[in-house]
């Protein structure tokens, strides 16, 4: 195709490089084009969404919300505060008992142990239908893994500044056999219970010492030290510790030593803050008609969901699939859960796999080299609609993360958001077996872009 650019013609290129190159060859001058086809299937539905003249400024004004959201921790509370009676909160899209996957139902099993509404297993998986299961994301809240929450467990309050939203996220439980990998033995349970009588309420009454912490600031660097705050949360953990520490000390003088000590031996301590701090930044980007913003990324181990910021609630869902990457000890594919967890909410607001040039240390956790996790940053920024001006790569020259995924976008490249996970062990209990990195279905997009198109009134 010959271009007339300032009189001198050129030949406008696209795809495989070997044209380019044989023009090039001919001293024929080119531009090179990096244009793909959209998604199959979508042609309609995109051509319809681009064409809705709400969607320019509606989607100017949602992400100029996302960026603006300030996260701050402000609390600790105790779920019983927030949840409705006999509520169990889940990661993920909507799921029951029926459809839930190995680590869902162990911890749905130990949140009933734990609550005392069975004394044993068996008992726990027939009463749970007594239950009322219901999505964390549909109570502001937000949780790793099987991501349970019931009412005697203490969650993170995080408060955004500017738009005033409030967000949610469990305590990390530590490494080893713990409810969100779906074991409920003796030892997890006592571990919850001491959660609930000495870790929750130091916790609180610490911040009640030091009023809010600003995370916005503490996220933008712990990038900087080499996290990218979903499976790196080292110099996050170190900072939050930093923070506390003095007020945990004058709070809880006689349980200070176990709590410092339990949280220091945890580098993914921060990552629940975080996660907290995620939601309550997309969520103050929702509800703008006509936009094409994805606001929600979620897994249960069945199924992985997401949300538009012009659609509401409705999720839109394909099969979650099972990470690619690194497995401990034994363990290999054969072993692992499909993917799981609320924490994909860090991608969605700009971290996670999408800031994985900002740690290059990642790739020995969920494989690759140091040049993998550049591109998959680099790559992110072809899907999103902006660059954070807070959260920035010191790699990339200190450029801002790639945040704002718009579903028109990825049915335009065909290129799926980058999502790095800890891998679940599928039989209840099992705990972490790997970590690496996921593809979320694309039919959970081209379904989102289809409803899009479907709640256009005819013009």
């Amino acid at each position: 195709m010959n271009s007339l650019l300032d009189g001198v013609p050129r030949v406008i290129t696209a795809g495989a490089s070997l044209l380019e190159e044989s023009l090039r060859a001919q001293a024929i001058e080119t531009v090179p084009v990096a244009w793909r086809p959209p998604l199959p299937g979508t042609e309609e539905a995109l051509a319809r969404v681009l064409a809705d003249p709400r969607r320019p400024e509606a989607n100017a004004r949602a992400v100029q919300r996302l960026l603006a959201a300030h996260p701050q921790l402000v609390g600790v509370v105790r779920a019983s505060e927030i949840l409705p009676e006999r509520t169990f909160l889940h990661a993920g899209p909507p799921i029951t008992w029926e459809r839930a996957s190995g680590p869902m139902r162990g911890a749905l099993i130990g949140a009933m142990l734990l609550e005392g509404h069975a004394d044993d297993p068996e008992q726990a998986g027939r009463r749970i239908g007594t239950m009322t299961l219901d999505s964390c994301h549909h109570h502001r809240t937000v949780g790793p893994m099987a991501g349970l929450v019931s009412p005697s467990m203490w969650l993170f309050e995080v408060r955004d500044a500017v738009h005033g939203g409030t967000a949610y996220c469990s305590l990390n439980e530590g490494l080893g056999k713990v409810l969100r990998y779906g074991a409920y033995g003796p030892e997890v349970l006592d571990r919850l219970r001491w959660m609930d009588q000495v870790l929750g309420p130091a916790l609180r009454d610490a911040l009640l010492r030091t009023g809010p912490i600003d995370l916005r600031a503490l996220i933008a660097q712990a990038l900087q030290m080499g996290d990218e705050l979903h499976n790196r949360n080292r110099a996050a953990t170190s900072l939050l510790l930093r923070e506390l520490a003095p007020a945990i000390v004058e709070a809880a003088p006689g349980h200070a030593a176990e709590v410092l000590r339990f949280i220091n031996g945890n580098d993914h301590f921060f990552l629940n803050a975080g996660m907290a701090a995620g939601k309550v930044c997309t969520d103050a980007a929702r509800d703008v008609p006509g936009s094409s913003l994805v606001v929600a990324m979620a897994r249960n181990g069945t199924d992985f969901g997401v949300q538009l910021s012009g659609l509401g609630e409705r999720w839109f869902t394909g099969p979650a699939g099972v990470p690619d990457g690194l497995y401990l000890g034994a363990y290999g594919p054969d072993d692992a859960n499909p993917d799981i967890g609320d924490s994909t909410i860090t991608e969605t607001g700009g971290l996670g796999g999408f800031a994985m040039a900002a740690a290059p240390a990642i790739v020995r956790f969920v494989g690759g080299e140091v040049a993998d996790a550049v591109n998959a940053t680099r790559s992110m920024y072809e899907i999103t609609l902006a660059e954070h001006p807070v959260y920035q790569i010191p790699g990339l020259g200190f450029r801002g993360t790639p945040i704002g995924i718009d579903v028109t976008l990825i049915a335009r490249t065909g290129i799926l958001p980058v999502v790095n996970t800890g891998i679940a062990g599928r039989v209840a209990g099992t705990g972490q077996v790997g970590a690496g990195l996921v593809k979320p279905p694309v039919e959970a997009f081209t379904t989102a872009l289809t409803a899009l198109a479907n709640s256009i009134s005819p013009q």
